[in-house]
């Protein structure tokens, strides 16, 4: 039987992080890294993310490249994933964390398409992309670890903002983590992280005013901070779990219980 810290080991695996320059993503990209693996850094518009990849492959001692990748684009992502698996030699764990907010309010506001447009661009057919690519390097591999980034707001109508196109992106995006876990149960185990309300830039649209009301809402009474969620990541990529497939880990302070 492994030493039950070795299990949570990711020494010799190889992540590919989607949305890792900031947030979230950062916070695994360095836990995975501190636990042992090489990261491909994938990235959009941070105009530092060559940097931070650099910074943190010095601060770890892993490998650390860094790809930009905006995942509403298909083609770029099937080649992105295959440049990662061709410099990587493979690709054992795969976050799909890239993803954007909706601030237009109400869903009958907008005065055109464009902003429902983009949030289904990029947070429902962004993690297809990246699961369509990523499942067929798993599928020749015999092996795999898919972690999807979703959201509470997948499960609740928040208040006292108005965002059911961003709820309802995320919805999709816990669907599709569970019905690929079933899909893909022979050659990968396919997972989701479902945070709460948490200190990143996706929530720098929110005023004192607004926060306050989610803290109150919140039993624990505060945000979470990124790095209080990467213990689940390292689980879902680990060999800790590998028999858990299909599960969605809600991580929110209490939020979802009143």
């Amino acid at each position: 039987m492994a030493n039950s810290l070795e299990l949570f080991s990711l020494k010799g695996k190889v992540a590919f992080i989607t949305g890792a320059s900031t947030g979230i993503g950062l916070a695994v990209a360095r836990a995975f890294a501190q636990a042992g693996a090489d990261i491909a850094f994938g990235y959009n518009s941070s105009p530092s993310a060559i940097e931070t990849a650099a910074r943190l492959s010095q601060e770890t001692g892993r490998k650390v490249v860094a790809y930009k990748v905006p995942v509403a684009q298909s083609a770029v992502v099937e080649q992105v994933v295959q440049d990662v698996a061709n410099e990587f030699g493979k690709i054992d764990v795969v976050v799909s964390n890239a993803g954007i907010t909706w601030t237009s309010g109400e869903l009958i506001e907008p005065e055109d398409h464009k902003a429902w447009q983009e949030i289904i661009d990029v947070n429902v057919n962004g993690n297809y992309y990246v699961a369509k690519a990523v499942g067929r390097v798993f599928k020749s591999q015999g092996y795999g670890s898919l972690i999807f980034t979703s959201s509470i707001s997948a499960q609740i109508v928040n208040i006292p903002q108005r965002q059911a196109a961003y709820n309802i992106s995320k919805a999709a995006v816990t669907s599709l983590s569970k019905n690929l876990a079933v899909e893909w149960a022979s050659f990968a185990r396919v997972n989701s992280v479902s945070p709460g309300y948490t200190v990143t830039e996706i929530t720098k649209f929110a005023d004192a005013e607004l926060k306050e009301q989610w803290k109150k809402l919140t039993p624990v009474g505060r945000e979470a901070l990124p790095d209080e969620l990467v213990g689940a990541y390292i689980y879902f990529a680990s060999n800790a779990s590998t028999f858990t497939t299909g599960a969605d880990l809600v991580i929110d302070g209490g939020y979802t219980l009143v």
